[in-house]
Order: structure tokens, then C-alpha cells, then sequence
């Protein structure tokens, strides 16, 4: 039981929560029960609740007021009784609906504010809306970002940050039978992403029909929903390649988890990124990468030694990585045996005393 002053801890937590099961969402329903586990009380406000009035629901401008309005009350209340409140924060609307109240109303409320920016377009939001942004992030009594990628963005600006990585579930994700075998004639490969333009899935589909002229049972299963799914598909039909793509829809963490055990390869293929959890995820299952060299990933994997890393949209690329991958089995072996040690860092064990120490010295 975690104490301060001679009273257990009580932490607010303000995010979103899954479902959708989405990387920020999936972070912060972990915290929350870990924390829970150590005896800390927590209270949650979720940025995602639903609307209370269903004639509402339906007025999208109405609809986000309204729950600006409720979110800012329920915010107003939790100030008043933790000790420190820990938001789980994003670029764009995001920060402006969901990030700069807390910092104000705990501000106002004299309450800690621990800042979790997470957004992988840092770079870019922070460039066109930093004169926004500043105001309300100077309220923070501490900004946390989860990789060295964003310390060092948020250095450009003057904004002083500590690096506390995100949490793998070692339970949950673990390392498969035959770790580092790989299937050379229907290898599978995975990506855990969702539909939308940024995380480049073209490319990996493009990838896909260059190796099949080579590997014809070769296989590729898409776990995630988005707006690009109607295009995605037509791709994959425009290619021919029906038979070794398939789209599986959204799925929970242990769908995920149980995906990866049945996987040879996943393939990460996006445009931008911070510190994405698939990878995380992947280098516990004991599954190999392939990943563009984009944002923090080079700060996560390396190239040759926990995953092979290759540029943006450049399919040929990532079909000569798959390949080397399939033809070399010492390397692949070598990638997966890597991956399982490094990945030992972001373990609860491991993240533990930085969140507590934290939240204690607050």
C-alpha cells in the first residue's frame, strides 16, 4: 500500500479507455489497474464517456459541447480530492478538449498535473500550435513523454520533459513455442495498426505481392479498424491478392496477444510514430519486425539487432527485408533473442518505481 503524509495515495487518471483498443487507450486501462493492484486509490474520468442524452448523441458540434461541459465538471471534482492528477495527453483537438482543462481547472484547484504527452505528430502539431499550446503547458507541474523521440522534440521548443516508457504486459504478451523459427513456405506476417493513411499500410500490401511471385502461399493478416479499410481492400483486390491478405477487424489486447502467437513476422510500415506498443508487443511474443525507420523508432529498435528498419514507402524495400528475413534463419533468431531481453525494460517490475516515485514526490 503506497502512502503519503500518512494517507494512501489517490491518484486521478483523465483518458481515454477502451474500447476502441486503441495504444493511448490500452496504456491507461493498464495503469489503472496496476496501480489499483498496489493498493493506490484511483479515480478515473474518461475522456471517451459516452453521452448521457441519446437526442445528442446524435448533433456531432452539440454533442462535443455537451460533453466538454460534463468532462469539465467531473474534472472540477476530481481536483478536489487526489493528489495529483495524471492525464494521458495527444496532439491536435485532443490536447485543446481534453488536456489544457485539466491543467487549468488543477491549476485553479491547486493540484498537481502530470502531463503524459503521447502524440506521435508532436513535431508537427507543437510547429503550427505551440502559441496555444504554451499557456496551458506551463500549468503543468511535470510534462512526461515516453521515449527520448519526444523529450528531444519538446527540448526544441523549451519545454522541459522526463522520459517514463510505456508498460508491456509480460503476462499477457509472451514469447511463443519455437521462438524465432519462421514458416519459409506460408510465412505469416501481421500488422496490429489501424486503417488510416499514416501507418502506410499500402506499402506493406504492395510489399505482399512482390514477395508472392516468389512465395505464393505467403500470408498477411490486418488486425485494426479505420476510414482506409474500403480502400485497403480494394487494393488488395486490385493485386490479386485475396487469397494471402485478410482483414480481421478490430481486436482486444488478448485477441492480439494470441494473433502474435500464431505470427512469423510483423510488419510496421508507418509513416509516423513515437513509441508504438506494437513493437513493444511483438519483441515479447518473440515475433520478428520489420519496421520504417520513422519518429522514435530507432530510439526503440535497432536496425540488425531487434528489428530490420527501412524508409517510408518504399515497398521493395520492405520485401527485401521480409526476404532476408526468410532465407536467413541465424538472423532471425538473432532479431527474436534480442528483442525478448531488451523488451524486459518496459515491464511493470521495471516502470513501477519511476510512476510511484513520482506520484510520492508530488
Amino acid at each position: 500500500m503506497i502512502t503519503t503524509k500518512g494517507k494512501i495515495l489517490h491518484v486521478g487518471l483523465c483518458g481515454p479507455l477502451p474500447p476502441p483498443y486503441g495504444g493511448m487507450a490500452n496504456q491507461l486501462n493498464q495503469l489503472y489497474q496496476l496501480l489499483k493492484q498496489e493498493g493506490i486509490q484511483v479515480s478515473l474520468v474518461p475522456t471517451n464517456k459516452p453521452c448521457r442524452y441519446k437526442l445528442i448523441e446524435k448533433a456531432k458540434g452539440i454533442r462535443a459541447l455537451f460533453r466538454l461541459v460534463f468532462y469539465c465538471i467531473d474534472v472540477w471534482k476530481l481536483a478536489g480530492k487526489v493528489d495529483v492528477i495524471h492525464v494521458f495527453s495527444n496532439s491536435g483537438w485532443s490536447w485543446q478538449l481534453f488536456s489544457a482543462p485539466v491543467l487549468w481547472l488543477g491549476w485553479f484547484r491547486k493540484t498537481p498535473v502530470i502531463i503524459n504527452y503521447r502524440g506521435g505528430e508532436a513535431q508537427d502539431y507543437l510547429s503550427k500550435s505551440i502559441k496555444w499550446v504554451r499557456p496551458s503547458i506551463n500549468k503543468a507541474t511535470v510534462v512526461i513523454v515516453p521515449s527520448g523521440y519526444l523529450k528531444t522534440i519538446f527540448s526544441d521548443f523549451g519545454i522541459e520533459t522526463y522520459v517514463i516508457p510505456n508498460i508491456i504486459n509480460l503476462d499477457r504478451f509472451h514469447a511463443k513455442n519455437n521462438c524465432g523459427d519462421i514458416n519459409t513456405l506460408r510465412p505469416h506476417l501481421i500488422i496490429t495498426r489501424n486503417l488510416e493513411s499514416i501507418y502506410g499500410i499500402t506499402t506493406a500490401i504492395r510489399a505482399v505481392s512482390i514477395l508472392r511471385q516468389t512465395i505464393p502461399d505467403i500470408q498477411l493478416s490486418i488486425a485494426g479498424s479505420g476510414v482506409q479499410k474500403e480502400d485497403l481492400q480494394q487494393l488488395v483486390l486490385k493485386e490479386g491478392l485475396e487469397n494471402n491478405i485478410s482483414f480481421t477487424g478490430k481486436l482486444t489486447p488478448e485477441e492480439v496477444a494470441h494473433l502474435y502467437q500464431t505470427a512469423d513476422i510483423m510488419l510496421n510500415p508507418t509513416t509516423v510514430d513515437n513509441m508504438p506498443n506494437s513493437l513493444l508487443e511483438a519483441m515479447a511474443s518473440g515475433v520478428a519486425i520489420v519496421t520504417t525507420d520513422v519518429g522514435g523508432i530507432s530510439y526503440l529498435v535497432e536496425h540488425n539487432k531487434t528489428a530490420l528498419l527501412i524508409e517510408v514507402n518504399n515497398p521493395v524495400s520492405m520485401a527485401k527485408q521480409i526476404n532476408r528475413l526468410l532465407t536467413d534463419p541465424n538472423l532471425c533468431q538473432k532479431l527474436v533473442n534480442n528483442g525478448l531481453q531488451e523488451v524486459q525494460q518496459y515491464s511493470w517490475t521495471e516502470i513501477r518505481a519511476l510512476w510511484l516515485g513520482l506520484y510520492r514526490s508530488l
